[in-house]
């Protein structure tokens, strides 16, 4: 009987997971969140070979370092984050109109609000139900009739976003609605948010399935933040795998591009090491094999040999 060292054997147990994207039919995006002293990582995720076909960045408009790349290359789909000040304001509709018509880009989806039930202290908008109904009236309704596909807003991942949502839709209608004519503002997919295991995650997305029937799904926030390496490493290759067989799941964007010693779900859970490697997540992400560096090191070195090229080692006794 074979004797293969534990490591090893760990090694052989998450590579059973890895399923490769394909290029050329992605399903995923880049939550782009650049920062202004380490702008040369921005090239990373653009450089082929990549599965990433379209991005974000919490914006209206594209940033300038991608802006030259076209639309069929890689989309960017404009978010409106919050509501406007004031709530009337159509800023929002403006800029993508503009983009469309002046500047001839292609916009075909646009997400909207950024947690609307979270608190500001934790990255959320932070807005009562009637308050976005009226934003999205104002800025996002018009595109719908352009044509424009609109996300459902993306609330948190805690039990508080289903009836957020549900008030959200009921105050929304009410806008254009009127006593002779009752109507419902409507919306072309489910947009999810969610940090921790990925049984949570199934679970989360089997709840919106069931609150919100009928529709495609982006998973456009996640990640399961603060844990160790092992650990964030199968949460990923479960989650992607998971991901690109579901029909339903329309196009997903892991939340770490960027590097580990600023990373704010943990360093392990990064796609950059401390000086700007790609590590294993990162890499796999893009379609890549497995680089072996590790999230905290700032060495671009391998620091074992990555999973799924494993040569085993010449102390295992095979005999």
């Amino acid at each position: 009987m074979s004797s293969i060292p534990r490591t090893f054997a760990r090694l052989l147990v998450a590579a059973s997971f890895l399923r490769p994207a394909s290029a050329a039919n992605s399903k995923r995006g880049l939550v782009f969140t650049p920062n202004e002293s380490t702008r040369k990582d921005d090239q990373i995720w653009v450089e082929t070979p990549t599965t990433i076909k379209w991005y974000y960045n919490y914006q209206p408009g594209p940033d300038p370092t991608y802006k030259d790349i076209p639309q069929s290359q890689l989309e960017f789909v404009p978010m409106l984050w919050g509501a406007p000040d004031p709530t009337s304001k159509t800023s929002f509709l403006d800029t993508v109109r503009a983009m469309i018509e002046d500047q001839g880009v292609n916009i075909t989806n646009v997400l909207s609000f950024n947690e609307p039930d979270g608190s500001f202290a934790y990255g959320g908008s932070d807005m009562e139900p009637s308050v976005a109904a009226q934003a999205w009236v104002n800025n996002l309704v018009p595109l719908q009739e352009m044509g424009v596909r609109v996300g459902l807003p993306a609330c948190t991942g805690g039990t508080s976003g289903i009836p957020w949502l549900r008030n959200f839709l009921d105050e929304c209608s009410k806008l254009i609605s009127t006593s002779d004519s009752p109507r419902n503002c409507t919306y072309d997919f489910v947009t999810i948010h969610w940090y921790g295991n990925f049984e949570g995650l199934a679970s989360h997305m089997g709840e919106y399935s069931a609150a919100f029937p009928n529709k495609t799904m982006w998973i456009t926030e996640y990640n399961l933040n603060d844990q160790d390496l092992a650990t964030t490493q199968t949460f990923y290759n479960q989650s992607a795998e998971y991901f690109d067989r579901l029909d339903f799941v329309e196009r997903y964007s892991y939340f770490g591009a960027f590097r580990s010693d600023v990373s704010n779900v943990g360093p392990n859970a990064a796609m950059l090491s401390n000086n700007g490697s790609l590590t294993d997540i990162g890499a796999w992400y893009l379609g890549r094999p497995a680089t072996g560096i590790d999230p905290t090191s700032s060495s671009s070195f391998r620091s074992m040999p990555p999973i799924g090229r494993f040569q085993v080692p010449e102390t295992c006794n095979t005999e």
